[in-house]
């Protein structure tokens, strides 16, 4: 057995990377184990809200994202017909001190990468090793891995669990939860060249829950043109989903093009720029059940693997950063006492991403595309007798709240890790 004085972080995401420099910035030791042999750019587009925003400026690194991707100024919703319902602000746009961020997930997962071997050092991300356990061991934990050399164990300090929706972890604290629960709705999702869409800084939301399509650009290109992530999304009782979820799984285009034929509208043909993508990664929309406990002994559990949710309101990858920096403030303020602060960290994160979690099932912030289908499916000549603005707004407004980025909780510069409640 290896014992180290280290703090283990347990997968090589995003959410298990921000955690390595986040406390890596405040003085700890940090090791990263990713089951993974190479960490390569995978996914497609991601959106990261203003106050995961300012967390990853103060971790220094707004400047090299910023520089690979696209801050959108206008999120609009539209009818299956292209008919417009609503479009507010977004970022700075709408009075954030920080940007939304519109960007490749792989873009994201190479800056926090070259961070940590720059900061960390070339053993800080340790490629190949698959957790298969985790034994509490008084006022240290024992992580057990495989490895292509064979199986090891870690004895460590603290161990944290940002190893995903699949996390060995949390299926060894709750062995019968099973599979993620799984809504009905299939998700083709792919990026393409394209001509800017309105004025190129929109994210498009056309639809509603049964079927919409998600569009915004993540960047720009040289030629004028943008690269352009999409979202085909419609729910079926035609599939038995039996296969593990998973971001990089092949997308059949007959599966899904026919129900989007007719989705031309004035300003986006939508058919036309699914097919001009090179191809689709298909995902199920899954999350799991909130659970009463993440941490056990010295082990906690993080992103993903803490708090799984519908991919609503672009939320997953922003919480599970403001779980790295919320962890960290906790360990300063109680830089003696690890238990102390894995509740602390525990009691205000737990709490907060259940409440999202359960808003992204009843629908977040896309339940004015709802209203609208369910009131007038055929269209209608003017939207206010169908919805009013006051209705959009209650909705919108309230999750913001619900995620933590209403405006007001924003005012300030200060970072999270820095609040001085904890």
């Amino acid at each position: 057995m290896d014992h180290v004085d280290a703090t283990v972080v347990v997968g090589g995401g995003i959410g298990g990377l921000v955690t390595a420099l986040s406390l890596h910035q405040d003085g700890h030791d940090v090791v990263v184990f990713e089951a993974v042999s190479e960490l390569k750019a995978l996914g497609v587009g991601i959106n990261l809200l203003p106050h995961a925003v300012r967390e990853l400026d103060a971790l220094g690194l707004l400047a090299d994202l910023e520089a690979e991707s696209v801050a959108p100024t206008t999120l609009a919703y539209f009818t299956k017909r292209g008919e417009p319902i609503w479009d507010e602000p977004r970022g700075r746009a709408a009075g954030y001190r920080w940007p939304q961020l519109s960007i490749h997930r792989g873009t994201v997962h190479r800056v926090l990468r070259d961070a940590c071997l720059d900061r960390l050092g070339p053993d800080a991300v340790r490629l190949g090793h698959r957790l298969t356990g985790l034994v509490d061991d008084g006022d240290r934990a024992i992580a057990s891995f495989d490895t292509d050399s064979g199986s090891i164990e870690i004895s460590a300090p603290l161990v944290i669990a940002a190893d995903g929706i699949h996390s060995i972890a949390r299926a060894q604290r709750y062995p019968d939860e099973g599979m993620p629960k799984w809504n009905g709705a299939l998700l083709w999702r792919g990026l393409a060249e394209a001509d800017p869409v309105l004025d190129g800084r929109t994210m498009v939301w056309a639809g509603h829950p049964d079927q919409k399509f998600v569009g915004y650009p993540v960047l720009d290109l040289d030629d004028g043109r943008q690269l352009f992530n999409f979202i085909a999304e419609f729910r079926t009782d035609s599939i038995q989903l039996t296969e593990r979820e998973d971001w990089n799984q092949p997308g059949r285009l007959d599966d899904f093009i026919d129900r989007f034929e007719s989705w031309t509208f004035e300003w986006l043909d939508v058919p036309a720029l699914v097919r001009s993508s090179p191809g689709t990664f298909r995902f199920p929309m899954v999350d799991r059940d909130p659970v009463d406990r993440w941490t056990f002994g010295r082990t906690t559990l993080l992103g993903d693997a803490a708090h799984p949710m519908y991919p609503i309101g672009s939320n997953g990858a922003s919480q599970a950063i403001l779980d790295a920096r919320v962890l960290t403030g906790c360990l300063r303020a109680y830089p003696t006492d690890v238990d102390r602060a894995l509740a602390r960290y525990e009691e205000i994160r737990r709490p907060a991403t259940a409440q999202i979690v359960l808003a992204n099932r009843g629908l977040g912030p896309e339940r004015p595309m709802q209203l609208v289908e369910e009131r007038a499916p055929d269209g209608f000549d003017a939207l206010d007798d169908v919805i009013t603005p006051e209705e959009i707004l209650e909705v919108t407004d309230g999750y913001r709240r619900t995620a933590g980025f209403a405006l007001e909780a924003l005012a300030t510069g200060t970072s999270i890790a820095d609040r001085d409640d904890y």
